[in-house]
């Protein structure tokens, strides 16, 4: 009898690199880079010493033959979907981990090919012969220790790699805590002297909770091979998007709008009869030359036939305001929309969006009271604001449109030389706004090459200056002579008691910021 718990995850090596180059293992020395980091490459390309997490010129350095190729992790999961069709053909209900990694349940297909090994062996023959010979197998309890058995069947010639029944923890006692995925809590645990799933297995199941919480419990959990995350089976996919075509161009959003209503109402019955719900979609304008106005629209929870018609909308209404501002393209393609396409381009499963027994009615509200003043003042007249990464202040702050998911331009965690530490000002001025700042008897303040003052600020706009200090430099994109930007920070304060975060750059004073 086989567990209901055990699981085979089949693992495809190098995956973004296939992904990118169509073709299997072995490839060139290629590399995936991002923000001039290297975040994948080849086995040839490590043999030469390129490592993930490499700046670009560094791996350059370390390999001259290697061929550079930008990430793109949207064609990482469009390449993949062909793949997990494929093993549904032969083993129904296969899960998606991640692009390059695939789960299902062990009981079925092992019953079907007479094993655990047999059908590991069947599925690899499968993908081997339509061009995936690559790909390895794990088995066992649960998809966590079954990724990590993935793993280690690199090594083994029959590609798979099999844990025995009960013996998870066995198996996981020597991997180090790093395979957990918390980079922060391994780096305590190492600290601590635990370096390995055996040791953070062995310490007390109350002691952790207390220390690190329920995250820290769910890790401690999976230390001790028990995985006890619910793998749904992947419904195979439908036909989820939804489209309407109009007989004459049609120039008016609130008519189109109208227009949609029904083809968001399909597209909401399709997702139900899928048992999903949509977190991301795109929708598609197309006008009378056969041009198409794309935008993709995400959502915090998940959409609505009605929230579907209000992204038609505000889409149509950013057409109009660029046909305000002279763009020819866009006020021909909004005079004449001839049909609109609404495609589900991310779905989660529904059970995991269904309201909690008594609700949630403070977040329902909240969130249906913001929609309808969003609905009234425009996408735009509704933000919630996030902090991303960078120098000026007006970099940092990043403000969203309510009903999307906030996504930083710029990592906040990265070292930012010459942003400033915090506290940080209450208000931010975006952009940064002139400001007047002169020394005694209204002379003009200087810095040098070596950041000496020509003379002390003593006025801020109309007041005197009680406190100040500065210069702090501050240089960017000095290689870039277009985005180059360079200036000295102030702190002020006047005899008021404000306080004011001032520059002082090529175009003279600039307010970035004021303390509250």
């Amino acid at each position: 009898m086989i567990p209901s718990s055990r699981m085979h995850v089949l693992r495809f090596p190098d995956w973004p690199l296939r992904a990118v180059l169509g073709e299997p293992p072995p490839h060139p020395p290629v590399a995936l880079v991002r923000q001039n980091t290297v975040v994948a490459s080849t086995a040839s390309a490590r043999a030469l010493g390129v490592r993930v997490g490499q700046r670009r010129r560094l791996a350059q350095g370390r390999a001259p033959s290697l061929r550079m190729l930008p990430h793109d992790p949207a064609q990482e999961e469009r390449a993949f979907v062909p793949v997990l069709r494929l093993i549904e053909q032969h083993a129904p209900g296969v899960l998606l981990l991640r692009p390059g990694m695939a789960a299902l349940r062990s009981r079925g297909v092992s019953r079907f090919h007479g094993g655990e090994a047999e059908a590991a062996d069947a599925l690899l023959a499968v993908l081997a012969e339509e061009g995936y010979p690559e790909a390895l197998i794990g088995v066992a309890d649960g998809a966590f220790t079954a990724e990590l058995a993935a793993l280690r069947a690199e090594g083994e010639s029959a590609r798979r790699a099999i844990v025995p029944v009960g013996g998870s923890r066995v198996f996981l006692a020597p991997v180090p805590v790093a395979a957990l995925g918390d980079e922060e809590l391994a780096s305590l645990l190492a600290r601590l002297g635990v370096h390995t799933l055996g040791e953070f297995a062995a310490l007390g199941e109350g002691a952790v909770r207390d220390r690190f919480g329920e995250h820290g419990a769910r890790l401690h959990a999976l230390a001790q091979g028990s995985d006890s995350r619910p793998v749904q089976p992947r419904p195979p996919d439908p036909e989820l998007a939804g489209e309407v075509g109009f007989d004459a161009p049609l120039g008016q959003a609130d008519q189109i709008a109208f227009a949609v209503r029904q083809t968001a109402d399909a597209v909401m019955l399709a997702l139900a009869d899928a048992s999903v719900v949509c977190t991301e979609v795109r929708i598609d304008l197309t006008d009378d030359d056969g041009r198409v106005n794309s935008r993709t629209w995400l959502h915090p929870t998940c959409f609505e036939a009605a929230d579907l018609v209000d992204r038609v909308r505000w889409q149509l209404e950013a057409l109009a305001a660029d046909a305000r501002d002279d763009d020819h393209d866009a006020a021909h393609a909004f005079r004449g929309i001839v049909g609109v396409r609404i495609a589900p381009t991310a779905v989660d499963d529904a059970a995991h969006h269904q309201p909690a027994l008594f609700g949630q009615a403070s977040d329902e509200r909240l969130h249906h009271a913001l929609s309808r003043v969003q609905t009234i003042v425009g996408h735009r007249g509704v933000v919630t604001a996030a902090v991303a990464g960078g120098r000026w202040l007006s970099d940092r702050q990043v403000l969203t449109p309510w009903g999307e998911r906030s996504v930083a331009p710029r990592d906040p965690a990265r070292p930012w030389p010459g942003s400033l530490p915090g506290p940080h000002p209450a208000e931010v001025f975006d952009p940064p706004r002139p400001i007047r700042v002169r020394a005694a008897g209204d002379a003009v303040i200087e810095v040098d090459e070596r950041g000496a003052l020509s003379a002390a600020p003593a006025f801020v706009e109309d007041a005197a200056v009680a406190s100040w200090a500065g210069p702090w430099p501050m240089r960017e994109h000095r290689w870039d002579a277009a985005r180059s930007r360079s200036g000295h920070r102030f702190q002020l304060v006047d005899e008021r008691q404000r306080a004011w975060l001032v520059v002082l750059s090529d175009e003279g004073w600039l307010a970035e910021g004021r303390y509250r």
